[in-house]
């Protein structure tokens, strides 16, 4: 019998109700997880974001939330061999997951490193000079950037199911935010992995991360003006989001990677026989081949199920 995967919330390993959607193998074709969220408390899951985590990262320092980010680098780096075996029944090569999983900790590894040489020993970050406003200097202007008070919320795509949620939480963590993530539906299983070992590492705050695997319900519902919204995956998907009524009345940060359409462009002087044109073929032929193995198997994922944007990403059951 399928696995069923856990959603981690308010502190907790909890599955969802029903028998939720099938995951398979996408070499062997065999069913090997299920996912649901269906139950979970997305309210409750934003408010212990906010109170039980947030508090805690905006006493801390950019420097001492830039170590803790490190040393989760560290110890994920430590279990990476775990997520490669994994990795491979969501249709991975070798080369596919070292991007998604030494790419994503080493996204860790370069916020800890720019956390502490560029920004302050200090829970706040000034912004630009003191400005004189009167005359005399009674009265004067200084900006100072300081943490949002609730979650950033990060909905991913399906071909990069460790990478998409590292990037994302390495900026978030570093600026003292909590986040939810929910990454695609049918690679879940590899997030879920690696989020049990980020939550065993004990280095993070309890509420800087929860995982929804599966739809995100009604947790657009219950958003404020102090929350962030990202999302990769289809624009069409995207749009609908963004035009989402939450995030319309409260004016909610909301950021968009849409179609994950690249350019690359070589200049007429780059004939075939130089180094720049050869390099241009392999980098061409590198990203093709990635994208062609993930789009592959989303367009043979034929046994899935609810609302799909282009990406594979399930948002409602």
């Amino acid at each position: 019998m399928a696995e069923k995967l856990k959603n981690y919330t308010l502190g907790r390993w909890i599955e969802g109700e029903g028998a939720g959607t099938p995951l398979f193998n996408a070499i062997t074709g065999e069913e090997i997880f299920t996912s649901t969220s269906k139950g979970l408390d997305f309210n409750a899951m934003l408010e212990f974001g906010r109170k039980q985590a947030g508090h805690k990262l905006r006493k801390m320092t950019f420097h001492e939330r830039a170590r803790m980010l490190k040393a989760l680098a560290m110890h994920l780096n430590e279990k990476k061999k775990m997520f490669y075996a994994l990795s491979a029944a969501t249709g991975a090569t070798k080369a596919d997951s070292w991007i998604d999983i030494d790419g994503g900790i080493g996204n860790l590894f370069v916020y800890a490193s720019k956390g502490r040489r560029e920004l302050p020993d200090e829970s706040f970050y000034v912004d630009g000079n003191m400005e004189m406003i009167s005359k005399n200097g009674s009265f004067v202007g200084h900006h100072i950037c300081v943490p949002l008070e609730g979650v950033a919320i990060h909905i991913n795509a399906f071909n990069f199911p460790v990478w998409g949620m590292l990037e994302k939480i390495a900026v978030n963590l570093l600026a003292g935010v909590p986040a939810i993530v929910k990454p695609a539906t049918s690679t879940s299983y590899l997030t879920e992995l690696v989020v049990r070992e980020i939550v065993a590492s004990g280095i993070l705050p309890e509420g800087s991360l929860q995982l929804v695997c599966g739809s995100v319900g009604d947790l657009f519902e219950h958003l404020t003006c102090q929350d962030v919204v990202t999302f990769t995956g289809s624009a069409e998907t995207g749009r609908m989001l963004k035009s989402h009524p939450a995030i319309v009345n409260n004016s909610i940060r909301f950021n968009m990677e849409a179609d994950s359409l690249n350019c690359c462009i070589l200049g007429t002087d780059c004939t075939p026989e130089t180094e720049e044109f050869k390099l241009f073929i392999k980098e061409v032929t590198r990203e093709m081949t990635i994208k062609g193995r993930t789009k592959m198997y989303c367009n043979s994922s034929h046994h899935c199920s609810g609302e799909y944007d282009g990406s594979g990403d399930q948002l409602t059951s």
